[in-house]
């Protein structure tokens, strides 16, 4: 079956948003995260790089074991932490937590809302890579989604290699350890927020489908399964961010199990898409033991300073830009542009 060969997000040839696209290459280039990260190949690692991969990275010992098993599973698991990363910190560009690493781990050990979202993310994003590994051939335990159980497919030919978000959601909750739902209220919240990333990938998984035939004729469709590009997810995942639901837990009078409950909104209950939290989060405008604060953070004047400078001000500096203009298309593929420099405001919030 032929693999799929759909470009990245902001590979060239791609239609991801340029603002988001701008967001990804700066984070992309950041120390930081090449640190976490180190640099990512095309071509998984095997043998003992495979096997000192997995030993390198923060995982239990059952994790590890899983790890050694899978070849390409290592790399696959990376370049989760790089989507998480990058888009966590593409939809909280302008709020007071902007996803920093500094106070990450403090953060985790606490049930706010923030902490919802990086649960979701980060499931989610596992879920997406492990389902494009399958589908790419880089992992060899899996392979493309087929799709078997679509109906009229008489027209049909399953000939190009569908994400297959089937295994990576089974290996997904293998590799959490998820077994029966626990009866401390954390392990609850932390289960449900894991799960609300793995149902808004499967929301975006669509039937994509190519005609072939003379003259423009659909005599033939090849159609496969396709995940939809990781920024839709995490974009819905902001959405359940900004929508949040505060549980508590309950005993249910039918079955004597507890099970979280929160307020009624709309005269519905809670929803399994919800993400939810315990506590509520700090104010972050500080630094904290999780996060830097917004001291120096950059600000549009007319939409975030104030919020995001926590009523402290801000400052303004002048900046030179360059960038193209005067562009001309010469015959028949050329475009010659000039280098224009603009002057533009910039501001910053205070520290104090």
């Amino acid at each position: 079956m032929k693999r799929s060969a759909n470009p990245a997000p902001c590979a060239p040839g791609s239609h991801g948003p340029p603002a988001y696209c701008d967001s990804l290459r700066s984070a992309s280039s950041s120390r930081t995260l090449q640190l976490i990260l180190g640099p990512l190949s095309n071509e998984p690692p095997t043998g003992k790089a495979h096997l000192k991969q997995c030993e390198q990275m923060t995982l239990t010992r059952r994790q590890k074991r899983l790890c050694r098993r899978e070849p390409g599973l290592a790399e696959t698991l990376r370049e989760s932490v790089r989507l998480s990363l990058l888009e966590c910190r593409y939809q909280f560009r302008n709020e007071r937590w902007n996803c920093s690493l500094d106070g990450r781990g403090s953060l985790l050990k606490r049930a706010f809302k923030e902490t919802a979202f990086l649960l979701a993310v980060s499931s989610a994003a596992l879920t997406h890579a492990l389902a494009k590994a399958c589908s790419s051939g880089r992992m060899e335990r899996c392979t493309c989604d087929d799709s078997p159980g679509i109906q009229h497919r008489e027209a049909w030919q399953w000939g190009v290699c569908g994400d297959n978000l089937k295994y990576s959601t089974k290996f997904l909750k293998k590799f959490l350890g998820q077994k029966k739902v626990s009866k401390d209220l954390r392990a609850q919240v932390d289960a449900h927020n894991i799960n609300v990333g793995i149902r808004a990938v499967k929301s975006g998984l669509k039937t994509t489908c190519k005609c072939h035939g003379v003259s423009g004729s659909c005599a033939v469709r090849t159609c496969w399964k396709q995940l939809s590009p990781f920024h839709d997810t995490g974009r819905l995942l902001k959405y359940r961010y900004d929508t949040a639901v505060r549980v508590l837990s309950v005993t249910n009078a039918a079955t004597g199990e507890t099970e979280l409950a929160g307020p009624r909104r709309h005269g519905q209950s809670l929803r399994t898409t919800d993400l939810v939290y315990l506590e509520d989060s700090p104010s972050f405008c500080r630094p904290s033991r999780y996060s830097p604060g917004t001291g120096g953070r950059s600000c549009a004047k007319d939409t975030s300073c104030q919020s995001l400078c926590c009523g402290r001000g801000y400052n303004t500096a002048m900046r030179l830009t360059s960038l193209s203009c005067h562009c001309q298309v010469r015959w028949c593929c050329h475009v010659e542009c000039q280098t224009c420099v603009r002057e533009e405001e910039v501001y910053t919030c205070k520290n104090a």
